[in-house]
């Protein structure tokens, strides 16, 4: 056993007493994953619980309205119960494991359980308030600079002229300033999501058997084994999954830089060919998007129901023209794959945060809800 993990000794974790009694190896990949999604399929049921009982008190309008602060709340009442008095939580206790503090090897401290716990749960949820607000900000902000510089890149090139076909014509920086407000406004989602951190953190963890969460990492938490291993029985990882991992945070990355090269080659390849390129690149655009389907990027709303009751004469009066995500008239009403309406702002927002309908929670993807029109 010695030679197959460090472990150490511990005091008994059900009695707290001074005298080490037995020597507990570190938990291994499976046995923690294990523990997380026994946790996780008991929270689950206590948010359908809570979610149950909120409906039958306040209504079902209430219950969605707020049904993140449901679930947050009620994951935090499950680990307050549990890891924050110091107790095991249920997917522990069932897979025998005990929470460590990695630095001094003693259960952990009252701090160090409130602040694991907060950092899991209301972190996430402040987040999930704040960034949609921020990202719009920065949107707007990043729309208003590409603006200006595209307008200022046409006015250069028309007052220079270029020879067509000529290097100077042909010569373009890589980093250019309205290069990188483009890639900053094209993948703002991705880059302001904690996603790819993550992934990073999954990716050690399958290499080390140690920190399963990304919180757990910040406040240095592991987990020992309790239960008696015999000689015989072999214990292993997860290094297989943190190879693939790591291959495909590999490949996905080479196919994005390549991505960016090649619309940069095509970038500059248009400018050097001059206005006949323009034109047809023109007559593409208004195939994609014909004058007749107004394109909903605009902040102001093309179609709002409460000061045009008739712009969507055929949605019946009453409740039903009001969006149950902003519980306003409809603006731009626009429809999921699954039949529900909502506001275009309401649902382009919510499925960038969580693919999937607000009231159905089925998985829906923001290029398939569709605008409806009269």
């Amino acid at each position: 056993m010695a030679e197959e993990d460090p472990g150490l000794s511990l005091p008994t974790p059900d009695t707290g007493l001074g005298v080490p009694t037995h020597f507990y190896p570190f938990a291994t990949s499976p046995d923690i994953i294990r523990s997380h999604e026994k946790d996780v399929y008991l929270t689950s049921n206590l948010i359908q619980q809570s979610q149950s009982i909120v409906r039958a008190l306040r209504g079902a309008r209430f219950a969605h309205t707020y049904s993140d602060a449901i679930k947050y709340l009620t994951e935090l009442l499950y680990f307050t119960l549990t890891t924050a008095i110091g107790n095991r939580t249920l997917g522990e206790e069932y897979c025998d494991l005990v929470q460590l503090e990695d630095d001094t090897l003693h259960l952990p401290t009252i701090s160090r359980r409130v602040g694991y716990i907060l950092s899991s749960i209301l972190v996430p949820w402040t987040l999930s308030r704040l960034l949609p607000a921020l990202r719009q900000r920065v949107r707007n902000k990043l729309e208003r600079n590409v603006a200006r510089e595209q307008f200022r890149a046409t006015q250069a090139s028309l007052l220079q002229k270029p020879v067509i076909g000529s290097k100077q014509a042909q010569k373009q920086p890589f980093f250019t300033k309205l290069r990188v407000q483009q890639y900053l406004l094209q993948h703002l989602d991705s880059i302001t999501s904690l996603s790819p951190i993550y992934a990073l953190s999954i990716a050690t963890f399958y290499f080390t058997g140690s920190y399963y969460h990304l919180s757990k990492r910040i406040w240095r938490l592991r987990y020992v084994f309790t239960k008696k291993i015999e000689d015989s029985e072999r214990r292993i990882g997860y290094e297989v999954l943190g190879v693939l991992m790591v291959l495909q945070i590999a490949v996905q990355g080479f196919l994005h830089v390549r991505k960016l090269a090649q619309s940069a080659n095509g970038e500059d390849d248009s400018h050097a060919e001059g206005g006949g390129e323009k034109e047809s690149g023109a007559l593409l655009k208004s195939v994609e998007n014909p004058a007749a389907v107004p394109l909903l990027s605009g902040s102001t709303p093309r179609y709002d129901l409460e000061e045009d009751p008739g712009a969507v004469a055929w949605i019946p009066e009453g409740q039903q023209r009001k969006c149950t995500l902003c519980l306003e008239m409809f603006k731009d009403p626009s429809v999921t794959t699954c039949g529900h309406v909502f506001c275009w702002v309401c649902v382009r927002d919510w499925v960038r945060e969580k693919p999937e309908c607000p009231l159905c929670r089925q998985d829906v993807l923001l290029s398939k809800v569709l605008p409806l029109r009269g």
